[in-house]
């Protein structure tokens, strides 16, 4: 009995060394791998504070980039705003200067038809004919029609008819 209580103790003992053999062989590879996952961690919390720093400085740059263009495009309309009132005053004077000379137009024919009118009908005609026939139609219309008749009857009748086809228009 003591023999199968030797064995029984033997066998208890060598089991219980293999078992805590296995314990440590267990723990040492927890405590391996629980170190493999403190660097993986640690890089992990690396790369994290990395991206973060990047976002801080794209956010960064992006908000002066932002601000710049805002800044240009308040520089652009206050340009197209000036552009603009230069357009209209330009407009502006453009109409004045078309009344001024649409006046002066009136004036210059006014008196070259007084000079017409004071010509003899003969001498009218003779300078009348030697014009470009738009501008001698525009004299003559500017005159009373007495005195057109007069100067028409003394041109050639090639001429007088051509610009009082041009009247007639």
């Amino acid at each position: 009995m003591n023999y199968v209580l030797l064995v029984t103790l033997l066998y208890s003992t060598l089991f219980s060394m293999q078992h805590s053999d296995k314990i440590f062989e267990c723990t040492k590879i927890f405590k391996e791998r629980k170190n493999e996952l403190l660097v993986e961690l640690e890089r992990i919390d690396e790369q994290k504070q990395a991206l973060s720093a990047l976002k801080t400085a794209t956010e960064e740059l992006l908000k002066k980039k932002e601000e710049k263009l805002a800044l240009r495009e308040e520089a652009l309309n206050a340009k197209l705003a000036e552009v603009s009132q230069k357009e209209k005053n330009i407009a502006a004077m453009l109409e004045k200067n078309k009344k001024i000379l649409e006046e002066l137009k009136s004036i210059k024919m006014s008196k070259i038809s007084q000079t017409f009118a004071k010509m003899k009908a003969g001498a009218a005609a003779n300078v009348l004919s030697s014009m470009d026939a738009k501008e001698a139609a525009s004299i003559l219309q500017s005159l009373k029609p007495k005195v057109v008749g007069k100067i028409l009857t003394k041109m050639e009748p090639k001429k007088a008819s051509d610009l009082t086809q041009l009247l007639a228009k």
